[in-house]
């Protein structure tokens, strides 16, 4: 019983970590026109807002069927380019089109990376503050 209380004691610090950072690398970043987000407000492209590709915003821990509800929702997403300019984004939105690790930047987001000419940046990665 002792055994079993020190591991969910440690399952629990280690998912309260991970829940508090998460970086991916490798992905892709692209713009799109936000309106109500899967996390429930209304954004414009004015906005700084990111939406998340749908298996990691699904399978972030505390996710539920309830998308307005997930953990993820809210949080500050600090996103780096091929070129090492960066922008800091809300989630706001789920991408269900997005490869793992790729995200969907509003235009002024995306316009802090590079030119709305651009359309789609390789090798960007990110990491949720």
């Amino acid at each position: 019983m002792r055994f079993t209380a020190v591991v969910l004691a440690a399952l629990s610090a280690a998912t309260a970590g991970f829940a508090q950072s998460l970086s991916m690398s490798g992905g892709d970043a692209t713009f799109y026109t936000p309106g109500l987000g899967s996390c429930g407000f209304f954004n414009t492209e004015a906005d700084f807002i990111v939406a998340v590709d749908i298996a990691t915003i699904q399978s972030f821990p505390g996710a539920t069927a309830n998308p307005n509800a997930n953990p993820m929702c809210g949080r500050q997403m600090v996103v780096t380019g091929p070129d090492g300019k960066t922008v800091t984004v809300t989630v706001a939105d789920t991408c269900p089109g997005c490869a793992p690790g790729s995200v969907d930047l509003t235009p002024t987001a995306f316009q802090q990376l590079a030119s709305l000419d651009v359309g789609r940046l390789h090798g960007i990665s990110w990491t949720l503050v």
